[in-house]
């Protein structure tokens, strides 16, 4: 309708970039309304997080650089479900061992599609982990 994309795969770089912005608004919303720092302080800096990853991955591809977003997704999630299960001291081991197949499966269903390629998946995975890693501190 706008002529803004291809596909609904979005294959090229360029076509991620306003989805990207809008679901970053959107993050922003949900960070500055909905949930505060005082009442679910772990969830707030999952937010945060996943806002970081967001705006790493608008770069990348302003850069032209497509990184894997469903990479970026899961592998976030699970670090913070690693956070949680420090920060609460409870054993989440079988809830870990399903998101690390999920991961798997994420991956391996990405390159079978030839929608990745190893390196996009390695980026998306970096720019799901290291902003939760980076935040966790504030909350642990």
């Amino acid at each position: 309708m706008l002529g803004k994309v291809n596909s609904i795969n979005l294959p090229q770089a360029k076509e991620r970039i306003l989805p990207l912005i809008i679901f970053s608004i959107i993050l922003l919303i949900v960070i500055k309304r909905i949930i505060t720092p005082y009442d679910f302080i772990e969830l707030y800096y999952f937010f945060v997080a996943i806002l970081a990853s967001t705006m790493s991955t608008l770069m990348l591809n302003i850069l032209n650089f497509k990184s894997s977003i469903h990479m970026m997704a899961i592998c976030g999630v699970c670090m913070f479900f690693i956070g949680l299960s420090i920060h609460f001291s409870i054993n989440i081991l079988m809830s870990l061992a399903i998101i690390f197949f999920i991961m798997g499966a994420v991956a391996t269903s990405r390159l079978s599609l030839k929608a990745h390629n190893y390196p996009e998946l390695l980026i998306g995975c970096a720019t799901g982990v290291i902003p939760q890693l980076i935040l966790i501190p504030n909350w642990l």
